[in-house]
């Protein structure tokens, strides 16, 4: 899970080995030997070792392939190698709970006190993961918790830190009012989760989330993911590369952590984004509410958490949190994106609306993010997705 991002080191000399006009992307979106071609060069110039992409075209998934290696024996990196999820997961889940928005278990504004049976303050750890779940009894002199919806947790703006174990007294706080600001909160999703895993069985809740997305993998037929691990993924798994070069082990979790504990295939995966674009399995204002606007992101970066607010003047205006995505306005319109990181992983998925168009990265090597954003202007043309707020000069850094 990343807890800080800063600017794109390596994005100048990329951008002048692989920026091409849009007339020319366009031609190459189906062209796989052409992707093929300028992944290649891509690792190359990132040392990484290892990268999926998948691209979606009106609404379909298409074009997928995997390059380069699993693991430090030189096992190679398929199509259906297991691959670690990391901040994808939130996007999983904000669309299985747009679903349970749908079936009228949820609200998006109701206080999610009102979902529960105690006070949140009054519940102790899982007996079965102590740390699965915030340190809750740490708010019990801090109301504000009390004004926490699920739009807030699906937007990062409960006011919680990435994750309480960070706070330099290891306990949770509100840094601000809930629902004024974005900040990202992986805390915030954890807290959405606990509430569907615990709130009230007589309005339908009390679900576990495990099983919740599975019910949506298993209908995409996503038969290699999951957010707990499962043996069946070791025998084509893949480990990661730091920043200094060095491959790390893959991390079998044994909890489901809604903000970041799944594993998928860039296979399955493409299934995945390509079902949230066309709107599979939501109505078409659970959809619509995914990408609409929410939440205006008025932060020079993304990362350090708690930025001060950038003058109006050099705000992106068009930029904003969805729920479980960032939405924008580029040169080709609206569109989304999410990322993933931690020290030895590097996801993003990029989707625009206008002709349901999406590139789905997966690397097993942070360096290759430093790469990002002039693969996806390769696929896709200028998107203006905004990857100088989301990495700042952290792109392919641990």
């Amino acid at each position: 899970m990343r807890t800080r991002k800063r600017a794109l080191p390596l994005l100048a000399v990329l951008s002048a080995a692989f920026c091409l006009p849009v007339a020319v992307v366009a031609q190459t979106v189906t062209n796989g030997a052409a992707i093929d071609a300028e992944v290649n060069k891509i690792m190359t110039l990132t040392h990484a070792k290892g990268m999926a992409v998948a691209v979606i075209d009106h609404g379909k998934a298409g074009y997928a392939h995997a390059y380069g290696t699993r693991n430090a024996k030189g096992d190679p990196l398929t199509t259906d190698t297991v691959m670690y999820g990391a901040s994808l997961t939130k996007t999983v889940f904000a669309y299985a709970v747009m679903q349970l928005v749908d079936k009228g278990k949820l609200n998006l504004d109701t206080p999610l006190k009102d979902d529960l049976d105690k006070p949140l303050p009054s519940d102790g750890p899982d007996p079965v993961f102590p740390d699965k779940y915030g340190p809750y009894k740490d708010l019990t002199d801090d109301s504000r918790w009390e004004k926490i919806t699920p739009r807030m947790c699906l937007t990062h703006s409960t006011g919680f830190s990435n994750f309480w174990f960070i706070e330099p007294d290891h306990k949770l706080h509100i840094h601000f009012e809930p629902g004024t600001r974005f900040s990202y909160s992986g805390e915030g999703f954890i807290l959405l989760q606990f509430v569907v895993e615990h709130g009230r069985k007589a309005q339908g809740l009390g679900i576990d989330a495990g099983e919740l997305t599975k019910a949506n993998f298993d209908r995409l037929g996503m038969t290699r993911t999951s957010l707990v691990w499962r043996d069946g993924f070791a025998a084509n798994l893949a480990d990661g590369w730091n920043d200094q070069g060095q491959p790390q082990e893959h991390d079998q979790r044994s909890k489901v952590r809604v903000a970041g504990s799944m594993d998928t295939t860039i296979s399955d995966l493409s299934k995945f984004v390509a079902a949230l674009l066309r709107g599979d399995g939501l109505s078409a204002a659970a959809r619509a509410e995914i990408t609409k606007p929410q939440l205006h992101l008025t932060t020079a970066h993304q990362f350090p958490l708690f930025l001060p607010d950038l003058p109006v003047s050099e705000q992106r205006k068009d930029l904003y949190a969805g729920l479980g995505v960032v939405v924008f306005d580029g040169p080709q319109g609206h569109g989304f994106y999410k990322g993933g990181h931690d020290g030895q992983t590097a996801n993003t998925m990029v989707c625009i609306e206008a002709g349901h168009r999406c590139v789905v990265i997966l690397s097993n090597d942070v360096r290759s993010e430093a790469g990002f954003g002039d693969l996806v202007r390769f696929i896709l043309g200028d998107t203006g997705v905004p990857y100088d707020w989301e990495y700042g000069d952290h792109a392919g850094k641990s």
